[in-house]
């Protein structure tokens, strides 16, 4: 092992130790005495509703597990957007979980719960999964409503996604485990079967103070929607039960019952280990971002016995094509190169940069994947499109149109993993999370912006120079310095994949050694929901 390499892993263990503390404190929701609290009052927690639910030794594949992170400091913050979501497996079946996390501002809606809740909604239509509600919560985060209540994928996009689950055919099941309150208490019911926890459950479109001051009448909350009400009284649930175990017992039983569906037939064999050692992705990806490596390297320690088949191998070298298996599935590769190559042309082509002939490579690969039924991987480590004349005159936009319309339109699910740069129109041809990724993750080396940081604070610099200039003010080279430093260092944290997994522009942070098992999962679940026929539309000759 080389100096490099060695420096490579050390700089990605920092990496991977940062984020596992990270998660380790997000687990920990509102904290060590508000999880006590919940305890004595009988109640599991989110997390360890979820753990006794799914199959034990199954894994679960938690999306959002960020949502939040340095969000709302003002109000105390958000840990996980309040809400846990996630795939499991329950009774050997795949599901989408959503857990209203109650020891989080009592699990109240902050306009990124909202989001996250739509995210799972969305996972779980996509590939047609059952979907689990553990409902526990106060309903919408009050001094923040109007950036919850009233848009089109705010809080009630979930109650029309509910409606068209069911048309759908997907089964829903809700748990009412806590609080369920006002517009939220459409959730469960809308759901095809509504369990209640006897004591601890409740669910109404208004408490009890709130019925006091709109038409007087004096009640409690639990004679006013408690489990017995509903269970005996109003018919609005369907069972209910004296713990949470007994309620996530129940579940299950239902789970052990659910027929089976068509299945959109990946192809799939015994699934079987990289002959590379996946670990030395650590020492192979550069802790210095500008320097190029091999992505093939990379590529061989994702895929089953690092085999892997390339597709028009001497053509548009920067992006790499090529068709491989992992865990078993038989996927479609689509990764930046980013090592400095030579075209056949004569012309030298900078690693991470997209050229036509790259865009026109890519394009066509697309095209096969879907005539093929074969699943697309996109391992994005992409600084762009290529610029100036010579790229204009040959035509980059066409050519980029080109991709980027094969990819939009493609039927076959796309599985799609940041691994280090994804910037500008680049995030974008390689399936950034505006294209419909079933699932997009981020490695801890991930940047994402319109640009780099060098780049982008150079811009902004030079144009608030010259906006002082055209008000009169000139600057001294010191208070120049100054100023890029700031504009720097605030570029800088919204580079940061934290930044983009709080606002979940991706599905979570992952170490890169679990990609194999996110994109196993991920076509497990995709397999639910049959292909639609695959029409490019038209396309840029």
């Amino acid at each position: 092992m080389d100096i490099e390499f060695n420096k490579n892993e050390d700089h990605i263990k920092q990496l991977l130790y940062q984020l596992k503390t990270k998660i380790q404190k997000i687990k920990k929701g509102g904290g060590d005495k508000k999880i006590e609290a919940h305890h004595k009052k009988g109640k599991l927690t989110a997390r360890e509703r979820i753990d006794y639910l799914i199959d034990e030794g199954s894994g679960f594949l938690e999306v959002g597990a960020l949502a939040g992170e340095g969000m709302y400091h003002d109000v105390g913050g958000c840990p996980s957007g309040g809400v846990v979501t996630g795939i499991g497996y329950v009774q050997g079946r795949q599901c989408m979980i959503v857990a209203n996390d109650a020891t989080v501002k009592a699990g109240a809606w902050f306009p990124i719960t909202a989001k996250k809740n739509l995210r799972a909604q969305e996972i779980a239509m996509e590939n047609r999964l059952p979907i689990i509600y553990l409902v526990d919560s106060a309903g919408v985060f009050l001094p923040m409503q109007n950036e919850i209540f009233p848009d089109k994928d705010h809080f009630g996009r979930q109650f029309r996604n509910n409606a068209k689950m069911s048309a759908m055919g997907i089964v829903q099941i809700a748990a009412i485990m806590g609080s369920c309150v006002a517009g939220g208490a459409y959730l469960p019911i809308m759901s095809d079967e509504a369990m209640i926890v006897d004591k601890t459950g409740s669910i109404f479109l208004a408490g009890s103070y709130l019925v006091k001051a709109a038409i007087g009448e004096d009640i409690d909350n639990e004679t006013l929607g408690g489990a017995t009400t509903h269970c005996e009284i109003s018919g609005v649930t369907d069972n209910k039960f004296e713990s949470d175990e007994a309620c996530l017992d129940y579940i299950k039983s239902i789970f052990n019952k659910i027929g089976h569906d068509e299945k959109a037939g990946f192809d799939r064999i015994a699934p079987a280990e990289p002959k590379e050692k996946p670990g030395e992705i650590y020492g192979i990806l550069p802790h210095d971002r500008v320097k190029p490596y091999d992505t093939l390297d990379i590529i061989r320690r994702l895929v089953d016995g690092s085999e892997f088949d390339e597709y028009k191998p001497l053509y548009g070298q920067t992006i790499v094509c090529g068709y491989g298996r992992v865990d078993g599935w038989a996927v479609g590769i689509v990764a930046n190169q980013r090592k400095v190559v030579k075209s056949k042309k004569g012309e030298m082509q900078m690693g991470g940069v997209i050229y036509s002939d790259s865009a026109d490579k890519a394009a066509r690969f697309i095209m096969n994947c879907n005539q093929r039924k074969i699943p697309l991987v996109f391992l994005q480590d992409v600084s762009g499109f290529m610029v100036g004349s010579k790229a204009e005159h040959g035509g980059i936009i066409k050519d980029g149109a080109k991709m980027v319309n094969a990819m939009a339109n493609s039927t076959v699910p796309k599985f799609t993993f940041v691994m280090g740069n994804s910037y500008g129109a680049g995030n974008y041809a390689m399936c950034g999370k505006a294209y419909d990724p079933r699932l997009i993750y981020a490695w801890p080396t991930a940047q994402i912006a319109v640009m780099s940081g060098a780049s982008a604070a150079k811009t902004l610099l030079q144009i608030k120079v010259a906006t002082l200039k055209a008000q009169g003010k000139e600057i001294s080279k010191e208070e120049e310095d100054q100023l890029l430093k700031e504009i720097t260092d605030k570029y800088n944290e919204e580079l940061s994949p934290y930044y983009a997994a709080a606002r979940l522009w991706v599905d979570g942070i992952i170490d890169p050694l679990e990609t194999r098992k996110v994109i196993s999962m991920g076509i497990e679940a995709a397999n639910n929901a049959p292909v639609e026929k695959f029409n490019v539309g038209v396309i840029q000759t």
